[in-house]
């Protein structure tokens, strides 16, 4: 998506998109072209998992007015040659004061590269929609009119271990004790999926089946779970959107 005039953001794409993905959808970029972008902006993205990176120099980064890093099948707090260097890449977009969203992976990395730590969830896979607790003292929940809590899509067995003391947690859930949390005014993590329809989150579920992360049984219980609830994803569209683009 492209024009020559309005803001222009990146996609820090971390994983590889599968098929149907692309066939159904566009690939994972065009499923965040479909929640964030609107009239008169500018998407590029960067595949990133396969070493595409911007360019090292401040004059193509500066263009950005921001980034969203997305989910991975790769561990946040791994050490592949990309993952360092998307660490490097957080880094210097922070001391720019860029606004950078981070999806899942993307939560975990950008609490890793400001100094939190990350790894595998003691309470294991979190797949499904799941009902998190929104912060009520966030400045960013208080002037949307968000609701409390808000259900989402979630796809995920690591989470954010620790956070540094001038990170905010701004909602939790039972599974995870950071669902999200913010840095300063132009940082924010999720770590479900805003972006993600139960159609994808279907997909996936197969996917992980098949390569033998989760059992029939497991499988099973997950699609029927998903006959009965609903993600918010109007809500989180207004929220992700809202923070990237400065609207508070």
């Amino acid at each position: 998506m492209d024009s020559p005039t309005g803001k222009k953001y990146g996609v820090l794409l971390c994983a590889e998109d599968s098929e149907y993905v692309k066939k159904m959808y566009g690939g994972y970029f065009g499923v965040f072209i479909d929640m964030l972008a609107e009239e008169g902006e500018t998407w590029k993205v960067f595949q990133v998992a396969k070493g595409e990176f911007p360019k090292d120099d401040d004059d193509e980064i500066v263009e950005f007015d921001g980034f969203v890093i997305t989910g991975s099948c790769s561990d946040a707090h791994g050490s592949d040659l990309w993952i360092s260097k998307l660490v490097s890449l957080i880094n210097k977009l922070d001391s720019l004061n860029k606004k950078i969203l981070g999806i899942c992976f993307g939560h975990q990395i950008l609490a890793r590269a400001i100094g939190g730590k990350t790894g595998r969830s003691s309470t294991g896979w979190d797949i499904g929609v799941t009902r998190v607790q929104l912060s009520s003292s966030s400045k960013l929940m208080t002037s949307l009119k968000i609701p409390a809590s808000l259900s989402i899509i979630e796809c995920h067995r690591d989470e954010v271990c620790q956070l540094p003391p001038k990170a905010e947690v701004i909602a939790w859930s039972s599974k995870t004790g950071v669902e999200m949390f913010r840095f300063g005014d132009h940082i924010m993590g999720i770590q479900g999926h805003p972006e993600y329809t139960k159609d994808i989150l279907l997909h996936l579920i197969s996917r992980l089946l098949q390569h033998n992360y989760i059992q029939d049984k497991v499988a099973d219980e997950l699609k029927a779970s998903l006959e009965t609830c609903e993600p918010d994803r109007e809500s989180w569209k207004k929220l992700c959107t809202s923070f990237l683009k400065g609207r508070l």
